[in-house]
């Protein structure tokens, strides 16, 4: 019986190609694990209407971690007019199965490397190493939507908000409604992860990034629970920015920060913003992660267009291998992964596209697995 059991969920487009270059990778690790394919992603909204189907939620009960490609989704229309002739008139709504695989299994944590390797054509003007905390499971992307707005919701709204009253007098079809839920216990637990982190990790401070000026009810309830979280650690400095404002002093001042941590939205827009700063999405890497279950992925898309090619970078994926291997306790293996991607890309004979070189996803994946120093079985 294998250590590890893996989920291993592939997805859409180019989620093969680069979970093909994973492979090559464990495989050379010679990690002891049994990885389990699972059924996700978009042939399955169209042949289902659930691109998360049962089954794979099951499977995912069942295994340590998973391992994630990436996934291709569309507004509500365009889901509709594909799916398969036998399911259309059905009232079936698409829902990005990531973000409901996050808030069904509670991996709440949404952990975001990124740091610039040494050599990388791609890297901003100063060295990064920064590390993003987004809350996973809450604020606007909690699902509470509404079109067209019930009636009842509007006349509520209209009563108890009187900025509400502009949009009340509005046909239910001419808006929309998307709520913003945060609570105490969601901004206390990721905030919380963010300061033991930092205390973990010998990092210097977290910033914690809101619009508590303008969204006052729920930023304001993420900030106000952050003071209180920081007290906990007085070691560890706290600041908070806008985050309007972070974006800017992000590129002016990087190596002013060290942890970041933000409600839902924000860390996600944040984190992309890093990630090109060390690269661009072919290096961004997440964990999804929950009190039993984690889930790693690149944070890149399904890029349809280049499906089956090998042709982008999976240095992304091999990141989330890295965070994978430490969170199944393998410290030593996720050492060598990320050794060895820093020596590939610090020697630059080996490249994607995106790099500037024609090496293909598995060309890169063959180059990192030959730094590892292990030798290839026969």
């Amino acid at each position: 019986m294998a250590k590890h059991t893996i989920g291993w969920l592939p997805g859409d487009g180019i989620g093969v190609d680069v979970l093909d270059a994973a492979k090559i990778v464990l495989d050379r690790l010679a990690l002891d694990a049994a990885y389990v394919p699972g059924d996700i992603g978009w042939e399955f909204w169209r042949a289902e209407g659930d691109p998360l189907p049962p089954r794979t939620m099951d499977l995912l009960r069942t295994v340590d971690a998973a391992l994630f490609g990436a996934i291709t989704s569309k507004p509500n229309k365009a889901a509709e007019a594909e799916l398969a002739p036998a399911l259309r008139g059905r009232k079936l709504v698409y829902r990005s199965p990531i973000v409901r695989m996050r808030q069904e299994f509670d991996l709440y944590v949404c952990l975001r490397p990124c740091r610039s390797f040494a050599g990388n054509p791609l890297n901003y003007k100063h060295p990064i190493d920064l590390v993003i905390f987004r809350e996973n499971t809450e604020d606007l992307y909690s699902g509470v939507e509404f079109s067209p707005v019930p009636t009842e919701l509007s006349d509520v709204l209209g009563r108890l908000s009187k900025p509400f009253g502009t949009f009340a007098k509005l046909g239910a079809d001419d808006y929309a409604v998307s709520c913003k839920v945060n609570t105490r216990r969601g901004s206390e637990r990721i905030i919380r992860a963010a300061f033991e982190f930092a205390k973990k990790h010998r990092r210097r401070k977290v910033t914690v990034v809101h619009k508590a000026n303008v969204v006052r009810a729920t930023d304001g309830l993420f900030l106000e629970t952050a003071r209180e979280v920081a007290r906990d650690f007085p070691t560890i400095e706290m600041d908070d920015a806008n985050v309007d404002a972070i974006t800017m002093w992000l590129l002016k001042n990087p190596n002013n920060y060290d942890v970041l941590v933000a409600p839902n939205l924000y860390g996600d827009i944040v984190s992309d913003l890093c990630a090109q700063m060390v690269g661009g999405l072919g290096f961004g890497c997440s964990g999804n992660i929950g009190e039993r279950l984690a889930v790693f992925e690149p944070t890149h898309g399904s890029a349809p267009k280049y499906a089956g090619q090998h042709k982008v970078n999976p240095i992304a994926t091999l990141m989330a291998v890295k965070m994978m291997l430490d969170w199944l306790g393998e410290a030593d293996k996720a050492g060598q992964v990320e050794a060895a991607v820093g020596a590939v890309i610090q020697e630059g004979r080996v490249r994607t596209y995106d790099m500037g070189g024609s090496a293909t996803t598995l060309d890169m994946a063959r180059a990192v697995a030959d730094k590892l120093g292990v030798p290839a079985r026969a």
